[in-house]
């Protein structure tokens, strides 16, 4: 299999405009005569079927949630970053380009990066248009704030709930849609299969997780939006139902899957709490811009504040180490997640950490509070520091906020060409479901940028390059190729609850999450990952043959669901496993402890990998093949990456 990326000829920035003229387009007329499934109604789901609609194309939209304001896009905190410099601070569609490219460890597209930056202005004023509140400044203007690893204001929020604002925007947009008759809405309905008809994507088979029923929907062509598979490592940022089981489906029907191993890990979250915790809560990056980030300089200290015999408030500043700042003092706080990650695991595995387990550290608003005074923080954090006191009791006004790493993002997805179409004809991936954008490392405040662009500006152009060639013909859910596929999804659940097993779900799904956070997790390194290989096809082997099942599937079943996607997340986590074990070097989120520079920095191996690991399935129990993408850097240079 050849990777073609469909790149378009020309100077970087011509690519996009260029590429939107000399493609196919549908006429009006013809619009109508054309099905498009949409699985998922976060951002990127959402705004991709409502622009569909409002092309007229008939649209199909599907979500387990009972609503697709219920999708995990509405957990974004932070902000959404565009290109405007409405701050005059020098920022620009180029920066924001170079910045994402770095950023990610020089391992992402250029030319789809650069095409994200340039649409990323457009969001903006969709966003507004639609009424989304963004913050303002005291004369009217849209306010912004900075994020990690960029040194300007690019990011437009909306306090700390600019996710369910902008999903809310995108809702509006769809239910508009489904009220005018073009969107037919399922909710509570989960992809289990994907139907391809002489080659090509042609239609879905779900479950109604309501009464269980089976059932097939035919389409000249489905766009995936299912979100990303952090919750393979059990704990997590992510909404529990988050999963991977639609993008693996369509990785065992032939599309590639890229950059497995890249995952995120979010330095800011409230750390963990206890053994039976299900989940993570994410405190924003955004906190960065004015709490500070420290530990105390001696473990002697630190033993104190863990003990309760040393309020952090009275260690004095000289007893203080303000570790981002001190390494990095041109970014300071705002350096990239992985790097601000990694360092906070450096101070505690010195004994360095703060909280009952030794796994946190301070992010302290006290110098923020008195300089600007409380009101002033109130109104930028207020919703969250309410959400933090809630969870852990403490008043982050008052005393720190402990904070500590968590998996948060994976930039690793379904390989998809300029287009956004996987190496499935008529199979598309948009936002976090796809690899495309982030490389190794996601800058904050980019995930919603990625999601809107790809929903709103990129899929609804390119889409119609491939319906231009296809001809109006339905196919019939009739087809044997779906009633094959009804019949695998069959005998998966009847194999699932025949088991009569001990365990339950959670119990392996935790164990499994425990392996892969403590072996492929913030850091990696060969003999780790060859032992998490083994134990992870021996927790599977045990989960196929002593799993507690309940229940039926004629019925309302979360065992059954949670089965199916665990099921899943046990292939997908020997796949990150292989492309770790491969990947012999650091960068970004994947951090080999044996390719590391003098001072603990991620050291890349241009020569060797600068190219996008897309793998193949050859059948259960088979090595997967890789195919590589050579990633070819023509406007920016391959440099070790510094934030000094």
């Amino acid at each position: 299999m050849k990777l073609d990326a469909k790149i378009p000829e020309g100077p970087l920035a011509e690519k996009w405009e260029k590429h939107k003229f000399n493609i196919k387009l549908v006429n009006p007329a013809n619009k109508r005569k054309y099905d498009i499934i949409v699985v998922g109604t976060g951002l990127a789901g959402a705004s991709a079927a409502a622009t569909l609609a409002e092309l007229g194309y008939n649209v199909k939209a599907f979500c387990f949630q009972d609503s697709p304001r219920r999708a995990h896009s509405i957990a974004a905190q932070g902000g959404i970053n565009a290109a405007k410099n409405y701050q005059g601070d020098g920022d620009s569609i180029f920066r924001l380009f170079y910045d994402t490219i770095k950023g990610g460890d020089y391992r992402s597209r250029e030319a789809n990066v650069y095409r994200l930056a340039q649409v990323s202005v457009n969001i903006i004023d969709q966003a507004v248009a639609q009424g989304v509140p963004f913050a303002r400044e005291y004369g009217g203007l849209l306010a912004n704030r900075s994020f990690g690893g960029a040194q300007v204001s690019r990011t437009f929020y909306a306090k700390g709930q600019t996710g369910q604002q902008l999903l809310l925007g995108a809702y509006s947009a769809l239910m508009r849609q489904v009220a005018a008759g073009k969107v037919q809405l399922f909710p509570r309905t989960e992809l289990l299969d994907v139907v391809l008809v002489d080659g090509k994507a042609r239609g879905i088979v779900t479950r109604n997780l309501i009464t269980g029923k089976i059932e097939s929907h035919s389409a000249h062509a489905v766009v995936l939006a299912t979100g990303g598979y952090g919750n393979v490592f059990y704990l997590s940022t992510n909404a529990m139902g988050s999963n991977g089981s639609a993008a693996w489906r369509a990785y065992k029907k032939g599309a590639l899957f890229a950059n497995p191993c890249f995952t995120q890990i979010h330095p800011t979250c409230i750390p963990v709490s206890g053994h039976y915790q299900s989940k993570l809560t994410l405190m924003s990056e955004s906190l960065r811009n004015d709490g500070r980030v420290w530990v105390p300089k001696t473990v002697e200290d630190a033993e104190k504040i863990r003990r309760g015999e040393l309020n952090p408030n009275d260690l004095p500043e000289d007893r203080r180490d303000y570790y981002l700042e001190r390494k990095y003092p041109s970014f300071g706080n705002l350096v990239p997640r992985d790097v601000a990650s990694r360092n906070a695991k450096y101070v505690c595995d010195e004994g360095r950490g703060v909280g009952s387990t030794g796994l946190a550290v301070f992010l302290d608003f006290r110098d923020a509070i008195k300089r600007d005074g409380r009101a002033v923080i109130e109104a930028k954090y207020g919703n969250l520091f309410d959400m933090y006191m809630r969870i852990t009791g403490e008043n982050p006004y008052e005393v720190p906020m402990k904070i500590y790493p968590a998996v948060h993002y994976t930039m690793g997805g379904l390989w998809v060409d300029y287009n956004l179409m996987t190496t499935i004809p008529g199979l598309y991936a948009i936002g976090e479901c796809n690899f495309s954008d982030h490389g190794a490392n996601r800058l904050g405040a980019s995930a919603l940028m990625q999601g809107l662009a790809d929903g709103y500006f990129i899929l609804p152009y390119t889409i119609g390059d491939y319906l231009a060639r296809m001809p109006y013909d339905k196919v019939p859910t009739t087809h044997p190729a779906f009633k094959d596929a009804e019949r695998e999804v069959e005998n998966r659940i009847k194999k699932l609850l025949s088991i009569n097993g001990k365990r339950t779900v959670d119990e392996f799904h935790r164990e499994l999450g425990k392996i892969m956070w403590d072996y492929c997790g913030m850091s990696r390194n060969a003999e780790g990952l060859t032992k998490a290989r083994e134990m992870v096809v021996k927790l599977r082997e045990e989960f196929w043959s002593d799993l507690k099942m309940v229940g039926v599937n004629e019925e309302f079943n979360q065992t059954l669901e949670k089965a199916l996607r665990v099921a899943d997340f046990f292939e997908l986590a020997e796949l990150m496993i292989i492309d770790a074990l491969h990947r012999n070097e650091s960068c970004g989120g994947h951090f080999r402890e044996e390719y590391q520079t003098p001072d603990g920095e991620a050291l890349r191996n241009d020569e060797e990998y600068a190219y996008v690991a897309a793998w193949q399935y050859t059948g259960d129990g088979n090595e997967p093949v890789l195919h590589k993408e050579p990633l070819v850097f023509e406007n920016v240079k391959l440099t070790q990456r510094s934030y000094k």
